[in-house]
């Protein structure tokens, strides 16, 4: 690893039923990229990757390596020449791949064929953020080996993804505490646009906009959350859970955007805008 960028972490399919001993699923937050990026290079689904914030990253192979990069689009170069995005393309010993800046979208995903052989904590290679379980974020020196977690040799050359949309429109169901919520709050959440406020991670979005106002007083005692709750804290400012999200909490959930809309929410950037269809 020659530079990380602002934030390069290690990723594969999560700790998903483990939230009873308080560990989150974490994962990749952007899955459907993922899971892309490991079918470009023939890697199975449990396979490790690296999830790129902002771009920015650089690094060297080793050996040669078969790679693609895929999620939020950006411009793609191996020693300084410019390289296909969504396309598995072969790395010689000593090349220097280097990704840009995303013109589009948050978050970028590069597979490599065998996958990241990074030691496994409580099943999973991924960094959790928030618990700080896994791999630490990658910094310059890192030195990333490649397993034996390669499937059947490739057979697409390129897969013609459009880039995440300006304004994503996400579906959400009706929370298990919506009664908490005044009867507005449901309207204003469903029919406003929300920005995405400057300290949103993996952890989640907090969303700025109409004052979503409390139908009760007082605080719920903790209770489960999920990647996907719409939860108000006393501030009636929603905060929309990503991949690394707490396993409880005691602000009332609204709302629960529906697990096939993720990927859209964690390709949003500070500053973008974002509406909730029920």
């Amino acid at each position: 690893m020659l530079a990380p960028g602002p934030l390069a972490t290690v990723q594969d399919l999560g700790r998903p039923g483990r939230a009873a001993i308080g560990v989150t699923r974490s994962g990749a937050a952007d899955a459907a990229s993922a899971a892309l990026a490991n079918r470009l290079v023939g890697n199975r689904p449990e396979a490790a990757l690296l999830e790129v914030t902002a771009g920015g990253l650089r690094l060297r192979a080793g050996r040669t390596v078969l790679v693609a990069v895929t999620g939020a689009p950006l411009p793609v170069a191996v020693d300084g020449r410019p390289a296909p995005f969504a396309a598995p393309m072969t790395l010689p010993p000593g090349a220097v791949l280097s990704l840009g800046t995303p013109w589009a979208g948050l978050r970028s995903y590069l597979a490599v064929r065998g996958g990241i052989d990074v030691p496994p904590v409580l099943g999973s290679r991924s960094t959790d953020t928030l618990s700080g379980l896994g791999p630490p974020p990658l910094t310059a020196g890192t030195l990333l080996p490649v397993g034996d977690l390669a499937a059947d040799e490739p057979v697409v050359d390129v897969a013609p993804v459009g880039p995440p949309p300006d304004r994503p429109v996400l579906r959400v169901l009706p929370g298990p505490r919506r009664d908490w919520l005044d009867d507005a709050a449901w309207a204003a959440l469903t029919t406003q646009e929300w920005a995405v406020a400057a300290d949103s991670d993996r952890v989640g979005l907090r969303l700025t906009g109409p004052r979503l106002a409390r139908a009760r007083e007082g605080e719920l005692p903790s209770e489960g959350l999920v990647a996907g709750a719409v939860q108000v804290p006393p501030d009636g400012a929603p905060v929309l859970f990503l991949a690394d999200h707490p396993v409880t909490g005691g602000y009332p959930v609204l709302a629960v955007v529906v697990t096939a809309d993720l990927p859209l929410a964690a390709q949003l950037r500070p500053g973008d805008g974002v509406r909730f269809r029920a």
